[in-house]
């Protein structure tokens, strides 16, 4: 998320049949180009082609610390939401003959380049609905655990091939991973009256989240052949994914496809939370009269480049979309959910970073003096500004530079998060393991001029640390620390992932947040990891009473 024209084809191409590579792999043995050794290990490698109902898929061997690991990429679980189908809920994928390459990433979903992304596929397009497979290579029949990862962006932008969101260290560990692309942005959730009339249901928008329970749907009925279990899902995000899956958490179509839920960063709760129908559909009739197409028909016949760019330049987009109640999808406000306890009621790993958002996100740019925060704060809270100034104390420099950035985080992403690990830990009939991340990321290799120091955790920064893939990025100086840290982190997500609680004999203790000492117990993450007492709860009732009653206040969902 924001604190701050291409159509690609799909690549077909067939692999070399077994007995053709058998019998290359002999000629390579006579001519002495292969030992015996090698031979027979290349002959009792497991293969790499498996079939689906819409047919066979070949995927690659790679290695990570030291476990062989399987694969597959690109891999279709609906059919191209083109023509007819854009702004439909997935469809049924289409039978392929022969086989299947599952080598490459699919192409990304239409974006727009809102934040510094690293893409591993050259290709966007409408045609994105894939997904990506990391399995042990001698997983068939295993049963593993499973992780399904959703990633974030705003629900504007991102894309499963970003090095951060590699699957091979969890599976590694002994787990099967699989990453989803998903419809962003006016593609993922425009919700026109027009939409709302062809549709059986009567619901218009969240076509992106369908996407996402469509590919929970797929690994259900799929991942066994994978080896994994399909009994064992959990689901996990970070930013918009964790939004994400706060509401597949809410939705009557979700709950029961996954055994727990991992949240990094973000929910749909207030002030972050979905929008109202009427809201969606407001925003969505403005884009179209932006567009002059009076008709749904008239839209779908325009090139997706078009209605991109329609949205706005990346730099200040002038449209931008929002999950919403569509009555089908979310039925309710998923706050509405969890208080009455309806939601799926499995165990929960959630948590927030240290500096989600800067100081400078509610000075508006002015330096960090007490003045200065005294004038900001009766800016944007008018009468409640005493009440917010004894909870985010200034009188010098420092402290208001603290408190700046504890509130832009609260405001950005963190209080939706505690409201989320509040209402399931009161209702949610299972235990929530709730996070505090707060070790700064090192130097950049190649620092941008400019850049302003990190006060913690930045928003994002530990996604690397917890899915365990410092090794896939350049862009950072790493340190003896870092890799200690993600060796915790990721840990604690493959042994939550594996039993429904992050404690390992291996790794500090971390107890179920519960009250003790007028806070939550709450795990700091960091070189020095231990369970804190967290006092943050006066700031948090304070936020959820301003929010409560001034809900138009709700920021700016990027």
């Amino acid at each position: 998320m924001k604190t701050q024209s291409l159509t690609a084809q799909r690549i077909r191409f067939q692999r070399p049949t077994r007995s053709r590579t058998a019998a290359a792999l002999l000629i390579a043995a006579s001519l002495g180009l292969l030992s015996p050794t090698a031979l027979n290990a290349a002959a009792n490698r497991p293969a790499t082609r498996i079939n689906l109902p819409a047919g066979a898929i070949e995927g690659v061997h790679l290695s990570d610390a030291g476990v062989t690991l399987r694969a597959f990429k690109g891999i279709p679980y609906a059919a191209p939401p083109v023509g007819e189908l854009r702004w439909k809920p997935p469809q049924p994928v289409t039978a392929w003959a022969g086989v299947r390459s599952a080598q490459q990433f699919g192409a990304r979903c239409m974006q727009l380049l809102l934040f510094p992304m690293e893409f591993r596929t050259r290709a966007m397009s409408e045609d994105c609905l894939f997904l990506n497979v990391w399995t042990p290579a001698q997983a068939a029949g295993a049963k593993l655990p499973v992780l399904v990862y959703f990633y974030g962006g705003g629900f504007a932008a991102g894309d499963s091939s970003e090095p951060r969101y590699d699957g091979a260290a969890l599976a590694a560990r002994g787990m099967v991973t699989v990453t989803v692309n998903y419809r962003l942005g006016v593609f993922g959730f425009l919700a026109l009256p027009e939409m709302a009339r062809e549709s059986p249901h009567g619901a218009a928008g969240n076509y992106g989240l369908l996407d996402q329970h469509a590919a929970l749907r797929w690994v259900r009925e799929n991942i066994a052949r994978f080896g994994g279990d399909p009994d064992k899902i959990t689901i996990g995000g970070e930013s918009a994914g964790s939004v994400a899956v706060s509401t597949h958490m809410a939705s009557p179509l979700s709950r029961g496809l996954f055994a727990r839920a991992i949240g990094q960063s973000g929910a749909a709760f207030g002030p972050l939370s979905v929008w109202s129908r009427e809201d969606a559909q407001t925003a969505s009739e403005h884009f179209q009269q932006a567009m002059k197409a009076p008709s749904l028909s008239l839209l779908r016949a325009m090139p997706a480049e078009t209605l991109l760019a329609g949205t706005g330049p990346k730099d200040n987009p002038k449209f931008l979309f929002w999950p919403s109640v569509d009555g089908h999808f979310l039925t309710q406000l998923p706050e509405t959910t969890f208080a009455a306890g309806s939601q799926a009621r499995v165990p929960l790993l959630v948590g927030s970073n240290s500096h989600e958002a800067p100081h400078t996100m509610v000075l508006n740019q002015q330096p960090p003096t007490p003045q200065n925060w005294r004038a900001a704060l009766k800016r944007i809270f008018g009468p409640y500004s005493t009440d917010v100034l004894a909870l985010y104390p200034g009188n010098d420099d420092d402290e208001v530079r603290r408190s700046a950035t504890s509130l832009a985080s609260d405001i950005f992403i963190s209080h939706a998060t505690r409201r989320w690990v509040d209402a399931h830990r009161e209702t949610g009939g299972a235990p929530v393991y709730f996070y505090y991340y707060t070790h700064k990321r090192p130097p950049k290799r190649f620092p941008e001029p400019g850049q302003p120091p990190e006060d913690g955790a930045v928003h994002s920064a530990e996604i690397k640390y917890a899915l365990g893939t410092l090794g896939l990025s350049n862009r950072f100086v790493w340190r003896p620390e870092d890799h200690a840290v993600s060796r915790i982190f990721s840990g604690y997500v493959a042994h939550f992932v594996k039993t429904g609680t992050p404690n390992d004999p291996s790794l500090p203790e971390w107890p179920a947040s519960r009250e003790e000492r007028g806070g939550l117990l709450r795990q700091q993450i960091a070189v020095e990891t231990k369970t804190i007492t967290d006092a943050e709860s006066p700031r948090h009732t304070f936020l959820r009473r301003y929010y409560d009653e001034n809900p138009h206040l709700a920021h700016d969902r990027r």
